[in-house]
């Protein structure tokens, strides 16, 4: 167990670290840099786990808890005993909308079988369809029936999860798919490692231009309880009254335990509302998820 801790922080930190130290010092590095990796890197990575992984019926479960969860959160949240706060969408939604695809995948790699790959990923592909559909339309208000499919079909469509796992299904109608799985499962890696500096840049760049006031971490301490501690008991919880397999019920809870998505400050920045706040949400959660998300894969690898 303290050599799973170990690994992700061996892999986690130094890479967040060397992309903050690059973001302090080129703001717009992230930048420049995440369009490529998002358009090629990332797609490749999730073909070479899933391929690892071995695709399931598992992937298909996880989508759908991570939708029926966030939902549940989106809706209700806000009216539960001492989280008022979270009456701001923009609050409720980073309450569960996690960093999945580059904080998520390393946590599962690093405590949990490959055979959870699949089902982080399937709660990725749940996560991130539910969040640039309903996203831009909970913190920028109300868009038209047209524009709202367009942009669903585009998010879904551009997401680097959906083209990655295309990729594996193609892959694994071919007699060759155990030669592709070994060729790019160490690329699949150091493009996880890239993924981590580029969010450590964004954070780098969040820090450069200065925390605004409503973003400190005591104005924003409830919605980190909820993300980094809630969300994670919640999604425990609902798998467990499902009755989903241990595995299963270990790889979305340790989904859950991932830090704020970037995903939440692009759609504020798109839309205009809200940036200070998400900016913080996103600073503060991946800072504390060093600590808070090895803690939620001891708890979860002792009790099962």
């Amino acid at each position: 167990m303290q050599l799973s801790i170990l690994r992700f922080l061996l892999e986690l930190v130094p890479s967040l670290l060397i992309g903050f130290w690059a973001g302090r010092r080129h703001e717009t590095l992230s930048t420049r840099l995440a369009a490529p990796l998002v358009r090629f890197g990332v797609p490749i990575s999730v073909m070479g786990l899933l391929l690892k992984g071995g695709l399931s019926g598992d992937m298909l479960q996880a989508a759908g808890l991570a939708v029926f969860a966030m939902g549940l959160v989106l809706l209700g949240a806000a009216r539960l005993p001492g989280l008022a706060e979270l009456a701001s969408p923009t609050l409720r939604l980073g309450s569960c909308t996690g960093n999945t695809a580059y904080f998520g995948v390393p946590l599962a790699l690093a405590f949990l079988p490959d055979e959870a790959l699949p089902i982080s990923i399937g709660y990725d592909l749940g996560a991130t369809l539910l969040v640039w559909s309903l996203g831009p339309l909970l913190i920028g208000g109300q868009v038209d029936g047209p524009q709202r499919l367009r942009g669903l079909l585009s998010s879904v469509a551009g997401s680097p999860a959906t083209r990655g796992l295309i990729g594996a299904l193609l892959v694994q109608a071919t007699p060759w798919s155990a030669s592709v799985a070994d060729a790019l499962w160490w690329p699949s890696r150091c493009v996880i490692v890239l993924a981590l500096m580029v969010v450590g840049m964004r954070l780098g760049s969040i820090h450069r231009q200065g925390i605004a006031p409503e973003a400190r971490p005591l104005k924003l301490l409830k919605p980190l309880v909820a993300k980094l501690l809630l969300y994670p008991l919640l999604l425990w919880l609902l798998a467990s009254l499902l009755q989903f397999k241990p595995l299963m019920v270990q790889a979305v809870a340790l989904q859950g335990a991932a830090p704020t998505a970037i995903s939440l400050l692009l759609i504020a920045e798109s839309v205009g509302a809200d940036q200070e706040m998400a900016a913080g949400l996103v600073f503060w959660s991946t800072l504390l998820a060093l600590i808070t998300a090895p803690a939620w894969g001891v708890l979860l690898r002792s009790q099962f």
